[in-house]
């Protein structure tokens, strides 16, 4: 036989079957949470959108009346109109606070607690002390 070359053979590269298998384990539990949780965001924007619709009311009822017609047309149900801190500002109108919570059960025990909160102050402060309703 003849000189028979052999070439450097490169080691190969690349995913294993077993991390394979845990990479599509880890984007499927990624994947689940994020389908709990994105629903609930986009909840906490409708209520922000609603709040800031909202706000322009001459009394704190009936900034109430006005939030839970955008609660209708925004199908959400986590704040209703009396849910709503409002608090009387210094240039004349009306500021608007609500927080609540949403826990979403993952697996068993395992849950995310969510706690969302938003005002409409122009410093981003929540009063708690609420206007006298009318």
């Amino acid at each position: 036989m003849s000189n028979i070359q052999y070439s450097t053979f490169k080691k190969q590269q690349g995913i294993t079957l077993i991390g394979l298998i845990m990479a599509i384990a880890v984007i499927s539990v990624l994947a689940m949470i994020a389908m709990k949780v994105v629903p609930t965001m986009i909840e906490y924007n409708s209520i922000s959108k609603a709040m800031n619709n909202s706000k322009n009311g001459t009394t704190p009822r009936e900034i109430q009346i006005a939030f839970d017609k955008q609660r209708e047309v925004g199908y959400f149900d986590a704040v209703t109109g009396k849910d709503l801190v409002i608090v009387k500002n210094n240039d004349g109108g009306f500021d608007l606070n609500f927080s609540y919570s949403k826990k979403i059960p993952l697996v068993g025990p395992a849950s995310i607690l969510m706690e969302y909160s938003g005002t409409t102050a122009k410093n981003g402060v929540v009063v708690t002390k609420p206007a006298k309703a009318d």
